[in-house]
């Protein structure tokens, strides 16, 4: 019996961290996306755990997904919309993974995310771009007030996936 090699291949990902310097504006607008995606992480991980404990109902990424469409449209929580719908998704799968990892015995229950912890928000897909500007290199993010400088210590990997 013949195997090929890349059967059993696995495809490691790795995490490069690169400085950015944004402009007040581009302060301004991550500051807003890093707020929105933590009230939507903490808003999607209460709404699933009184949907499970009050109504003994599991919500699944796609029910969660779509309430955050319906959330978008109230009044009191349109701001939502003045950020990227990607950074606000990916807050969703975010959560999903960490119940993943705590139904798996990797991880405690989610907790809530705090002001004062580490601030993050995830770009994927379609949602940022490198590109060259007067032979530098900048990042443009979706919804984000012209291009971000960025120093580069080492080059980027090809193809980025967030």
């Amino acid at each position: 019996m013949v195997f090929a090699d890349n059967v059993m291949k696995h495809e490691i990902k790795r995490t490069y961290r690169y400085r950015l310097y944004p402009s007040e504006a581009q302060k301004a607008e991550l500051a807003r996306t890093f707020g929105c995606s933590r009230w939507v992480y903490n808003w999607a991980l209460e709404t699933k755990t009184k949907a499970y404990y009050q109504d003994e109902e599991t919500l699944s990424f796609t029910d969660l997904s779509g309430r955050l469409t319906d959330k978008k449209r109230e009044e009191e929580t349109e701001w939502l919309l003045e950020v990227s719908a990607v950074t606000l998704q990916q807050s969703l799968r975010n959560l999903n993974q960490a119940f993943t990892n705590f139904f798996e015995d990797r991880a405690e229950y989610p907790s809530f995310k705090s002001k004062k912890a580490g601030q993050t928000a995830r770009y994927v897909g379609t949602a940022f771009e490198i590109r060259e500007e007067n032979g530098k290199r900048k990042l443009r993010l979706s919804k984000m007030p012209g291009l971000i400088r960025i120093r580069w210590p080492r080059e980027l990997p090809p193809e980025p996936s967030s």
